[in-house]
């Protein structure tokens, strides 16, 4: 499509990227994507090695890949890497214009730099939803959790500069042993595994360290799942992140469940392995 209208700006998520990872550069590198300015990104968080195949291999470092953050409640980007700005692969970027964001703990405390919390607007945005079609209390409930804030359900830190990374839904976060590992950092560095094209992790009940993290991994075309390649993956994730988060199991799988738009379902995993009601799938793309 890019090449045949000569598209120059093309808005998708990082799935998507991690799709055409899978299947390798030679399948991009066959269109000519000259007219290609800017390609936007959201959905998910986009880790850094996804960015670095869009700018490099679809861009060809001619045009930007642009991150940002937003939710349907909000209805537009709230945080983003402008074209003009600096790139900071894994960070999705800064406030945009009338945006006044923050990390908190769970009293509404801002937290310094580098320290993970919740991730809250201190004020309202003109173009917000005001309220959901027969249910307002629970949108005011998204105001009434931490005092003068609306909560996003998010995980972020924040750096010194002002970029922010969200690392996952609240409800993601995994608790291994006392220590709370993003399921966007677990996942990011799973893609940066050369075979690894997709990954999902969970957690699931431990008699000992209260949760034991298993990740379910999308090879990329070409690899096949070996014991060896197993032994491998735990190994790659114990000296990116650290024997804390160090997977108990790893299952390879051909496809994740995903919504429409491309956020990975986690909770669906999740009730699968326990047995547990699957819940609502209305959104599930498949």
């Amino acid at each position: 499509m890019v090449q045949k209208y000569g598209v120059s700006v093309m808005f998708t998520a990082p799935t998507a990227l991690r799709m055409f990872m899978r299947f390798g550069k030679e399948h991009i590198e066959k269109y000519d994507r000259s007219t290609l300015r800017i390609l936007a990104c959201a959905g998910e968080p986009l880790n850094p090695e996804a960015w670095r195949f869009a700018q490099e291999v679809i861009l060809e470092n001619k045009g930007f890949c642009v991150d940002n953050f937003w939710q349907t409640e909000v209805a537009g980007p709230v945080l983003g890497t402008l074209p003009c700005l600096p790139a900071k692969p894994g960070f999705t970027g800064k406030p945009l214009p009338g945006v006044v964001a923050d990390v908190v703990d769970a009293n509404g405390k801002a937290l310094p730099p580098g320290k993970g919390g919740y991730l809250v607007l201190r004020q309202p945005l003109p173009y917000m939803m005001r309220t959901i079609y027969n249910d307002p209390a629970r949108y005011e409930s998204y105001w009434n959790e931490i005092p003068g804030c609306y909560k996003t359900g998010d995980i972020a830190v924040c750096d010194e500069e002002g970029y922010f990374a969200v690392l996952g839904r609240a409800d993601d976060v995994l608790n291994v042993a006392g220590h709370r590992i993003g399921t966007a950092d677990l996942e990011s560095a799973l893609v940066s595994h050369p075979a690894i094209a997709e990954a999902a992790a969970i957690g699931l009940p431990d008699e000992v360290k209260g949760e034991r993290i298993k990740v379910f991994v999308v090879l990329r075309e070409g690899k096949k799942p070996t014991d060896g390649l197993r032994k491998s993956i735990i190994q790659h994730v114990r000296k990116e992140l650290g024997p804390i988060a160090t997977p108990s199991e790893v299952a390879f799988v051909d496809k994740l469940p995903k919504t429409r738009s491309g956020k990975i379902m986690r909770r669906l995993l999740r009730a699968q392995e326990l047995g547990l009601p699957e819940g609502d799938t209305s959104t599930l793309e498949d």
